[in-house]
């Protein structure tokens, strides 16, 4: 497992590497909040309240692609410890693609039929919670080839190994879950001439072998999607600035809970949220 992960890391590094010796051909920097109060927690029975703010961004350069978003997530006491104030959480994402293509200096070698090119993406997701019962503690590397589809916008599809491992509260020394595959889909697609555009992304996670009480997790599946519409024009500003829209989260056995079992409908999350970035 630590040669895996070794190898992961490395490549992360030689994306970051890459990155930071290569200008940005664009990118897109932006702040966001969204809030909704139909999250759900495994093992809490509740609909919880969030305020959720981000930084997010994307970029593209010689070689390839990078993507970075930061949650900071704000519960109220529905997701508490002996019923404090509410559950803060940090949650960081990072992905970097490179292009075969690109990297190969003929950007339409792999573009065939619906195809636009292939990749490899490497990355790691990073969690840090407080204020709940369980207090998570993730750390996750990720990496495996991507296709690009030739859609207006984009559309990525990616077979990711993922692994993880968690010490939260509950289980203080850091416990390794099996190596396991995501299936993972990103899309942004405009919606015609219109000043609204199709956003998500899905998740479908195989399980991840025995948690860290020696019980079984099971495969999820989270599907975040949302439809953004660009009201720049309302406030006198440039077009994508200032964008608003409604977003819906699917997620089900959520960690790899079992919502059938003791974890009950909390890992079983249907959440509807208003939306609102202002990017610059």
């Amino acid at each position: 497992m630590f040669a895996k992960k070794s190898i992961v890391a490395a490549s992360v590094l030689l994306a970051v590497g890459i990155t930071g010796a290569s200008a940005a051909d664009w990118s897109d920097t932006y702040i966001g909040w969204r809030y909704g109060t139909q999250f759900g927690e495994p093992f809490n029975k509740n609909d919880i309240k969030k305020n959720i703010f981000n930084f997010g961004h994307v970029s593209g350069y010689k070689y390839g692609s990078n993507f970075l978003n930061v949650d900071m997530l704000l519960s109220d006491d529905k997701d508490s410890l002996n019923g404090s104030s509410g559950a803060h959480e940090a949650y960081v994402v990072y992905r970097h693609t490179l292009d075969f293509g690109k990297i190969a200096g003929k950007p339409e070698m792999f573009k065939w039929g619906p195809l636009r090119g292939v990749g490899f993406t490497a990355g790691f997701d990073y969690n840090n919670k407080s204020g709940d019962s369980y207090q998570s503690r993730k750390r996750m590397l990720v990496a495996g080839p991507t296709v690009m589809f030739d859609v207006p916008g984009f559309l990525n599809v990616s077979v990711l190994q993922l692994w993880e491992s968690n010490a939260p509260r509950t289980h203080p020394q850091r416990y390794h879950y099996d190596a396991h595959p995501m299936l993972n889909a990103a899309w942004g697609i405009p919606l015609g001439s219109l000043p609204l555009s199709f956003e998500g992304y899905l998740n479908y996670i195989a399980s991840k072998g025995k948690n860290e009480f020696g019980g079984p997790t099971k495969p999820e599946t989270n599907i975040d999607a949302m439809i953004m519409y660009d009201a720049s024009s309302l406030v006198g500003a440039k077009a994508k600035t200032f964008r608003v829209g409604l977003e819906y989260q699917y997620w089900r056995n959520k960690f790899g809970n079992d919502h059938k079992g003791p974890a009950g409908d909390g890992a079983f999350a249907k959440t509807p949220m208003v939306r609102a970035e202002y990017h610059f």
